[in-house]
Order: C-alpha cells, then structure tokens, then sequence
C-alpha cells in the first residue's frame, strides 16, 4: 500500500541538495589548486554571489589550505578532499529522498530508519570538523559552516520523517537485506566519484620536485638557530618570518602530517618587515624584526618562542607599528630576554640572516623548505606537502651528504 509524501523527507532533499551544492564549490576550489598556482577562494554564505578571496587571509582560505582538508595526503599528491567526501554523500541523500518520493513509500518506517543511519555520518562529521575548526585552525569557513547546517538539517529532517512514519506503522522485522543494498548504493555513491578523481586529477612528475639546491649551504656566521630535532634527523633548513601567516599554516600542516618528527630542523630568519629588511619597501608583518631578534635571543627556547608568535600573529603584527610595543609584549611573556632585545649584536646577527638569503639567491618570500639542502618547490609547500616531503625523506642521499 502507497504511502503519502511527506514533508520531511521533501525538507531532506532540499537540505540534501543545499549541501551538495556547498560541498562541490568547496570541491571545485580545492581541484583548482591540483595545478600547483595561486587561485582565489569562494567564500561567502550564498556560493556565486559572494566576493572571492583573492588575499589569502579569509577563513575559507585558512581552512582550505590546512592539515585537515584531506586525506591521503601521502599517498597521492593533494590529497583526497573531504569535500568531495561530502559532496557524494549528499548526493546520495538526495537520491534516497527522491527514490522515496517518486516510489510514494516516503512514510514507510524501515525506509525512514535507514535516512536517520545515513544522515548520522554527515552529521557527525560536520561536528567533528567543527570542533577542529574552531580549536585547531581558529578559522571558520563559510562554505563549511553551509555543509554543517545543511548535514543538521538532513539528520533532522529523518528524525522527524522516521517519527511520523514509526506512529503509524504496525511492528515488523527488521529489513536487514535491503539494508544492505542501501549501504552498497551508498559506498557506490562515493567511491566513484573519488576513483573519477584520482584518475582525472593533474599527475605529479619526479621533475616537478627539482625547485634547485642551495649555492652556499654553510653556516660559516652562525645564523641558523636549532629547532632540537631527533637524533639521526633529516638535515632541513627552514627559511620563516614568525608574523607571517602561511609560515604558520606551514608549520601547523608540517606537524599534523607527522613527517616534521623525521626532520631535525633549523631555521633561517627572513622578517618581511622594512624595520629591518632593506629588500622589501613595505612591512608586510609589521613587528616581525623584533620577534625574530627575540627568537636569536633565546638560544634553546628559540622553539618555544616562535610558537608563542604563531599563537599571537594578529595581536604582535597590530603592536607592530610600534617596535617599543613589541619588545613590551615580548618582555611580558619572556623576562629573560630584556636584556638582549634591540642591542648592536643581536641585530647584527639578524642582518647577517638576511644576507644568508641574497648569498643564497632566495626569492622574497616565505615559508621556504630545504631538505638536504633540496629546495621543496613553493607550490609544494601547501596541498602537496605530505607527498611530496615523503619520496623526498625516504629517497637515499649519495655520500650520506647533509646539505648543512
């Protein structure tokens, strides 16, 4: 017997295709940067008639460009994207719920049963990356924040689609059979979507990774400062400004992959601010000199003072118009640094830095990454990170050379 439509399961597929469509501009932005370039962002509550990030510094951004918006990432160059993870899922919600309203068995219970399992996955993976999102990247992506209400509104509307059905139903055994086919249809739903995209996306050649090695990779001046790698690490050098933000999207995406426990790092300091780089004309991270003295200053604890600075970015680069007010905030939280702070010796160090880059012929950027004194390309520094960091890590050195 025909059951009649419902409303719920109606409000499910259009919640279903809201989602989908947020899901597969999300898609869309991250396939785009598969081709190694600098693209803009959609960001915006309504996809299409919003403004694009342009700049790099929106949430959208923040969150497409971190540790978490795929998986794999070692396996194949980028990464799979949760998006498209999540954009098939939908889809599949919104074929159950069509299948349901075209079949006229939308108020059937056991058909209602299996939306609230199906919709429990997306509902439950939105607040996981809501959690992250909010904890780990201290960011919010609009196209996300589409996906998590669409994913509460799909669980809701099954919950109220199963309860009206479950009133008027008489009991009966459990359909585990068709159960089972729904499942498979949904593994379906998403497994080709990601196989379509593992064999479409742009291919990653050997010759893709050659980005040059270090002209003079000695540190005769002593300007690199030890991060305290493992014994028996990977030499890598680390060229950063601690204000600037991709150093930190980088060294966040360089830890949550696991493979920075292999490197035994140090760091160059190369602060994009006029206070002390003659090679640029603006700061781009007013207050980012300062910070990188205090990072010379403290020796074994440099560490613990670049993370302090990651943490507090926004606040120092805002201080940052006035040094005095930086080296207060510096002092506040590191007492024992007062005293070498703005002397002759440790700018003069910081200036020998600087001049370990034009030595070295680097372009005026950050972050930069050198492995064994390899370069990892720039465009390689962010999606393709995990993959390519791996084969470079795992390829045999000739000579055991070090590149330090």
């Amino acid at each position: 017997m025909s059951q009649p439509r419902s409303g719920a399961v109606v409000a499910l597929a259009i919640f279903a295709l809201v989602g989908a469509i947020f899901a597969a501009v999300s898609t869309a932005d991250f396939v785009a940067f598969l081709d190694r370039q600098v693209h803009s962002v959609t960001c915006s509550f309504v996809p299409g008639l919003g403004a694009a990030d342009t700049t790099g510094t929106s949430g959208c951004h923040a969150v497409l460009m971190s540790p978490y918006s795929a998986v794999f990432r070692a396996s194949t160059w980028g990464g799979i994207p949760i998006s498209l993870a999540a954009l098939s899922v939908f889809a599949f919600l919104l074929f159950r719920a069509a299948d349901l309203l075209i079949r006229r068995v939308a108020g059937d219970p056991d058909e209602t049963r299996f939306l609230v399992a199906a919709t429990l996955l997306p509902v439950l993976v939105s607040a996981v990356y809501l959690t992250i999102a909010v904890l780990r990247i201290g960011s919010l992506c609009k196209l996300c924040v589409g996906i998590y209400v669409a994913s509460l509104g799909v669980f809701i509307s099954a919950i109220v689609a199963h309860r009206g059905a479950a009133r008027t139903a008489p009991r009966r055994s459990v359909p585990w059979g068709a159960y089972a086919v729904a499942f498979v249809e949904g593994v379906v739903f998403v497994a080709v979507p990601v196989l379509l995209y593992l064999a479409l996306k742009p291919a990653y050649t050997s010759a893709m990774a050659n980005c040059g090695d270090l002209i003079h990779p000695e540190d005769r001046y002593g300007v690199r400062v030890k991060l305290g790698g493992p014994a028996g690490g990977v030499p890598a050098i680390e060229v950063i400004d601690p204000l600037c933000p991709a150093c930190k999207g980088f060294s966040e995406r360089l830890a949550a992959s696991g493979l920075g426990a292999r490197l035994d790092p140090e760091i160059v300091l190369f602060p994009l601010d006029k206070e002390c780089n003659w090679m640029v004309s603006e700061s781009l991270h007013p207050g980012s000199c300062a910070v990188s003295e205090a990072v010379l200053c403290a020796g074994p604890q440099a560490r613990d003072v670049l993370e302090w600075a990651f943490a507090n970015q926004d606040k120092l680069r805002e201080a940052g118009k006035d040094t005095k007010r930086v080296y207060d905030l510096i002092r506040q939280r590191f007492p024992e640094l007062g005293g070498c702070l703005g002397r002759p010796a440790v700018k003069a160090r910081l200036n020998r830095s600087l001049r370990w880059v034009v030595a070295n012929s680097l372009p005026v950027q950050t972050p930069q990454l050198f492995v064994r004194g390899q370069k990892v390309c720039e465009e390689d520094t962010d999606l393709g990170l995990d993959f390519v960091l791996a084969r470079l890590l795992d390829r045999p050195q000739p000579g055991g050379g070090a590149g330090r």
